[in-house]
C-alpha cells in the first residue's frame, strides 16, 4: 500500500479511508457562504450554497460549491473525497442552491464512475479555482484532464436536475 501526505493528514492512495479536509476549510467555506449569499463572486466564477438536511440531525447544511455546465446539464463535483454534504446529499431528497436572493431546489443525482468520467475531465477548464484547491488537497499534482478522470470513482459527481 502506498501512504501519501494529504492537506496534512496522512491517507493511503486509492483506499476508501476517509480523508480529512485542511483545518482551514470551515473557516472558509463560512467567508464564501456570506459572499454568495450576497451575491458576490470569487475567482471569477459563480458558486452557489448548497443546503441539503443533514442525514443525522436532520439540520440544513450549507456548503458553497461551483456548479459546472456541461452538455446543457449542471454539476456539482466535491472537491474532497468522503465530505460529509456528499453524505448528505446522498441520503437526502432534495436540496436547495442560493446565490444571493435567487433559491431553486434541485434533485442531485450521483453519477456512476463512468459516467463521472467526462464530467471530471472538464472540471479544470470549467471550474479552474477548483484545480488549485483540489492541488493542495494533494488529490492531484498538475491539473491535467487525465489525472481529474482517474478521480472518477473517489469523488463524488452529481448532476443538478431542476424539481
Amino acid at each position: 500500500m502506498v501512504w501519501r501526505r494529504l492537506g496534512g493528514n496522512v491517507a493511503a492512495v486509492g483506499s476508501d479511508k476517509r480523508v480529512r479536509p485542511p483545518w482551514w476549510l470551515k473557516p472558509a467555506n463560512k467567508v464564501f457562504i456570506q459572499m454568495s449569499r450576497l451575491g458576490m463572486s470569487f475567482g471569477g466564477e459563480s458558486p452557489v450554497v448548497l443546503t441539503v438536511k443533514g442525514r443525522k440531525s436532520g439540520r440544513d447544511r450549507s456548503t458553497p460549491v461551483t456548479p459546472m455546465t456541461v452538455d446543457g446539464k449542471q454539476f456539482v463535483v466535491a472537491g474532497f473525497p468522503g465530505a460529509d454534504w456528499v453524505a448528505n446529499a446522498r441520503a437526502a431528497e432534495r436540496a436547495t442552491l442560493a446565490r444571493g436572493r435567487h433559491v431553486r431546489t434541485v434533485r442531485m443525482v450521483e453519477l456512476s464512475p463512468d459516467d463521472a468520467r467526462p464530467i471530471l475531465r472538464a472540471f479544470p477548464t470549467e471550474v479552474p479555482t477548483g484545480v488549485g484547491f483540489m492541488k493542495r488537497a494533494g488529490l492531484i499534482t498538475d491539473g491535467r484532464p487525465e489525472e481529474f478522470e482517474a478521480l472518477a470513482g473517489r469523488c463524488a459527481v452529481f448532476r443538478l436536475d431542476p424539481v
